[in-house]
């Protein structure tokens, strides 16, 4: 194997284009967008929560959901579709929906949370890694209770995951507030309505389409070809041989392995070649504040709005939430816009601008998710045709851990760590 095309540009097929470089590799880079991380990668969570990672599908989720879907001011919002896709994702999705296969689900994705960690922390202390600009911090974060059962089951996770490596305290509302002093303010509601909170000291924050950026920069200086604006229509293949090229209206790139890494366009991309990708598209909003004095220093999630917070030096308050479940559709819908920002105003109103004319960058996303809540990473049937996709909302936490697994894979190495449950067809 000397040429590996990479089809997608954001966090995930980057840092997968950087480890194949870095092992001499010949790379080429394509996606249908303009620029790097115009996807998922672009306006996402900013949170590299490595302790935090429970999948989406848990005991109780469905019951909650159904209340939800009659709520117009809900987190979660499903339209029906005329698309077999959605039905069988989300009958899955119901069937993961259990205590048993979410803990199984959380301890393979703390695995891959921590080998990314380390691989992150790695590549940083590296000279081209450490040139990178991304308001990357090690803050911490701190997941804020409403509910008293709630703060329970935490404090039953916590006991749960720290086995496995997680430093995390429970905490009561006061030393929440000392924690974090930008939930003491009288007019902060989501400090009044606290009850509790788990900390964990080591999480960290970084704008990930900054860092998108910057390391598309290293991978040209590198070597990297990069094709924006191409769009794959198809793939030529070989009898019995695997793939050796894709099409589109630009032409046709050819390649000795192909890796499909293009968020949620992977699952019709990679259906083009036989392949069944268990991805469906979750759009998530965030929006990026004006910084000022009186934002949290730590990461802070609202568990009762399912809402993130995080402080990025320099650029911003970056807050995302919401789930709609509607398809390919990534537009900007005014009126979930309009929901987070009501949310955050009644939740965190210190922490805003004192200007109702400060600039406001809303942003609308599709995550690219499984039902269970774990990435496909790997080798497919088809022979030289590999996967990196599925992470859903962890694909920034997840990204270099997903990047190398995928590599070494292709290389023909042992990866750094066990893949069961993360394999294609798993």
């Amino acid at each position: 194997m000397r040429h590996a095309v990479v089809l997608g540009s954001g966090i995930t097929g980057l840092l997968t284009a950087w480890y194949l470089r870095q092992e001499g590799l010949e790379v080429t880079v394509l996606d249908q967008a303009q620029a790097p991380a115009l996807g998922a990668s672009h306006g996402n969570g900013a949170q590299l929560s490595y302790s935090y990672v429970a999948p989406l599908a848990g005991p109780g989720v469905l019951g909650q959901a159904v209340t939800w879907l009659f709520n117009p001011a809900s987190p979660l919002r499903w339209r029906p579709r005329a698309d077999w896709r959605q039905w069988r994702w989300l009958m899955q999705f119901a069937a993961a929906c259990n205590a048993r296969q979410s803990q199984l689900t959380t301890e393979r994705l703390l695995r891959l949370a921590f080998y990314s960690r380390d691989l992150m922390h790695a590549f940083l202390e590296t000279p081209q890694g450490a040139g990178l600009s991304f308001s990357y911090r090690r803050n911490g974060k701190l997941v804020v209770y409403s509910d008293a059962s709630a703060l329970e089951g935490a404090r039953r996770q916590v006991a749960l995951q720290a086995p496995l490596g997680c430093e995390q305290q429970v905490l009561d509302a006061q030393a929440c507030m000392d924690a974090e002093p930008a939930l003491a303010h009288p007019d902060c509601g989501m400090g009044r309505r606290m009850v509790g909170g788990v900390l964990t000291p080591s999480e960290e924050v970084g704008d990930c389409h900054a860092f998108c950026v910057g390391l598309q920069q290293l991978l040209q200086q590198a070597g990297v070809t990069f094709h924006y604006g191409f769009r794959v229509e198809g793939w030529r293949r070989r009898p019995g041989a695997g793939a050796h090229a894709v099409f589109g209206p630009q032409g046709e790139v050819e390649g000795d392995a192909f890796v499909i890494a293009c968020g949620a366009q992977s699952a019709p991309l990679g259906a083009q070649i036989g392949l069944d990708l268990p991805v469906y598209p979750l759009k998530g909003y965030s929006l990026t504040l004006p910084e000022s004095s009186a934002m949290p220093s730590l990461n802070i999630t609202d568990l009762a709005k399912k809402t993130v917070y995080a402080p990025l030096t320099g650029r911003g308050l970056r807050v995302a939430g919401l789930v709609d479940i509607v398809g390919q559709n990534s537009r900007l819908d005014p009126a979930r816009v309009a929901l987070l920002r009501r949310e955050v105003q009644a939740a965190a109103a210190p922490w805003l601008p004192a200007s109702p004319d400060a600039p406001c960058e809303p942003w609308a996303g599709l995550r690219p998710a499984t039902p269970k809540g774990t990435p496909v990473l790997g080798a497919t049937p088809v022979a030289n045709v590999f996967v990196n996709v599925g992470q859903g909302a962890l694909g920034w936490t997840l990204a270099h851990g997903s990047a190398r697994v995928v590599a070494d894979v292709m290389l023909g190495r042992k990866p750094g760590l066990a893949l069961d449950g993360l394999q294609y067809r798993r």
